[in-house]
């Protein structure tokens, strides 16, 4: 048995009996883990606890998983798995379209579950830059480009009228990777690479859902893109010049 994460999952499923075998499964590698049977449970959870990850089934009465997921984006950035019985790529891109940070298809082992947490759990706490423990004054790091700000420390988008536009774990590691690779052109692959790694096994389209969730957030027209250009045949370039500074 694991010891204890002091991450908090909970797990939106309408059968509690495998609600109760993933909750118990995760629960004895060291998560806090709750069960919630839709999205009202879900809502209920979350106005009571922190939760740093969901597991999120899409085939719902009521409430669909999907509306779900695309709700909790409109207010949060927490990390989204989402199970489904269906496993076309069709319904893994809906399914990142919606703001799902990784997709499992059923049947599948609650090991490969298990597996799937701990790598978004990894990306979501490497995305952070903690400040150091002798630093005595925590300075905000911004990244500015076009019209728009990057707040490092908080992950947050930041318009010209300084408003604040939640980006998703997979958007937020997609736009660093462009921000550190300006004017140049990144294959997919170089995209996966830097952005995830390989913690996730990537199918064909997903690099291409964020780039155009991104889109869809940064351009002024996302059908006509100026900042995020698709090079034929080699990938993408962001063509902003970042500015770094500390404030």
């Amino acid at each position: 048995m694991s010891t204890a994460t002091n991450k908090h999952l909970v797990i939106v499923d309408d059968d509690p009996q495998i609600g109760d075998l993933l909750k118990d499964f995760l629960c004895k590698h060291g998560f806090e883990v709750s069960y919630a049977n839709g999205g009202k449970a879900l809502d209920a959870i979350s106005q009571e606890k922190t939760i740093d990850l969901i597991v999120l089934d899409v085939m719902m009465p009521d409430e669909d998983g999907l509306s779900i997921c695309k709700r909790l984006r409109e207010e949060s950035n927490v990390p989204v798995i989402m199970l489904s019985a269906v496993s076309g790529e069709i319904d893994r891109v809906v399914g990142l379209e919606v703001g799902a940070d990784d997709y499992v298809a059923k049947p599948f082992s609650p090991r490969e579950l298990l597996a799937r947490v701990r790598a978004l759990l990894r990306r979501s706490e490497f995305s952070r830059e903690p400040a150091t423990v002798t630093q005595a004054v925590i300075r905000q790091t911004l990244i500015e480009f076009d019209n728009w700000q990057l707040d490092i420390n908080n992950r947050q988008l930041i318009d010209s009228e300084g408003l604040a536009l939640p980006l998703s774990k997979g958007e937020y590691e997609l736009l660093q990777v462009f921000l550190e690779h300006p004017k140049r052109t990144l294959s997919r692959d170089q995209l996966l690479d830097y952005a995830r790694g390989r913690d996730m096994i990537p199918f064909d389209r997903s690099i291409d859902v964020q780039v155009a969730r991104l889109r869809k957030k940064i351009e002024v027209d996302p059908k006509n893109p100026q900042l995020v250009i698709t090079i034929r045949g080699g990938g993408y370039q962001f063509t902003a010049s970042p500015l770094r500074k500390e404030v």
